[in-house]
């Protein structure tokens, strides 16, 4: 009898719990964004039933996680009362914040990379408890590309290599090019990136160019993580536009390749035009328009006229 009591009381004091827990819950916002060197906000706040009347907030912890289902680290806490002393750049966002305020958002005063990730606030109250878990997702813009080639000055018809860099973003994006009709060559090129001490990141890529196939004018684009086109910057080749149409058009094999072929082709040209005057002079002796025949100078009779002398003699 007294082991059914004892399970009797448990499961009632369980049925409180569950029941006062239920009085309060922590809203948070599910995904926010920070700008790397700014100030970010983890938006928070804590509701409460119809049942509950005017709560008091005894705890709440802000911690930082590296996963979801992590314990993680205090940054900022509030017990009975008091004030924990908080990591440095952590507070609350409301500046006068008491335990009668339910707005328990978290304030990042510098962003920096390393707060990027999974955050949980706990809430504890007189009217019973919750905790949530957020996410913080730090960006930083990427510097304007530059870019200068190798050798500095392209010489047509002679190999070169564009480089194009882009510093000082987060999360890593990517480098794109594209040639003055907007045809993209980033399949041709090789990009590297670095991440330094402060976790940002510096983009390096390298487009090899052909000579005889080379465009004036390249475009270096820097887009972010999510596929958006922060800045560019376009590169002069100085290269004439002729010059790119005329490689494109005949095969390159040297910068001696137009005399090989127009060479062939005036011996083959002379060649038919000698034929040509050899046919119109050979016409027009067989039409009696060309020289007197010798034969006709010599005085050279004819056999008919031959027979005729003969008869009359």
């Amino acid at each position: 009898m007294a082991s059914s009591g004892i399970i009797a009381f448990i499961f009632t004091v369980l049925c409180i719990c569950a029941v006062k827990s239920g009085f309060i819950k922590v809203e948070c916002k599910a995904e926010n964004v920070g700008q790397y060197g700014q100030q970010s906000v983890l938006e928070c706040v804590i509701k409460t039933s119809t049942d509950v009347n005017d709560p008091t907030i005894r705890t709440v912890a802000w911690k930082k996680l590296t996963s979801p289902e992590d314990e993680g680290d205090l940054v900022l806490g509030f017990n009975r009362g008091k004030l924990d002393q908080p990591k440095r750049g952590y507070r609350f966002a409301e500046p006068l914040w008491n335990e009668k305020n339910m707005n328990v958002s978290l304030l990042i005063t510098n962003t920096a990379v390393k707060d990027d990730g999974y955050y949980k606030c706990i809430v504890i109250t007189d009217s019973g408890d919750n905790s949530m878990v957020t996410t913080l997702k730090v960006q930083a813009r990427y510097s304007v590309p530059t870019v200068h080639s190798i050798p500095e000055i392209i010489v047509p018809n002679t190999d070169s290599t564009l480089i194009c860099e882009s510093r000082g973003g987060y999360p890593n994006g990517t480098l794109r090019w594209f040639d003055e009709e907007k045809h993209e060559w980033t399949k041709s090129s090789e990009m590297e990136a670095t991440q330094s001490d402060d976790g940002l990141f510096q983009l390096t890529s390298r487009l090899s160019l052909l000579g005889g196939s080379t465009f004036p004018k390249y475009t270096c684009a820097v887009f972010n993580a999510s596929g958006g086109k922060e800045d560019e910057k376009t590169f002069e080749t100085n290269i004439p536009p002729s010059s790119s149409r005329g490689s494109e058009e005949l095969p390159h094999s040297g910068s001696g390749y137009p005399s090989k072929v127009v060479a062939p082709l005036v011996v083959i040209g002379s060649l038919i035009v000698g034929l040509l005057l050899l046919l119109l002079y050979r016409k027009r002796s067989q039409s009696g328009h060309g020289p007197v025949s010798t034969d006709v100078e010599e005085g050279y009779n004819s056999p008919d006229d031959a027979s005729i002398n003969q008869d009359q003699s």
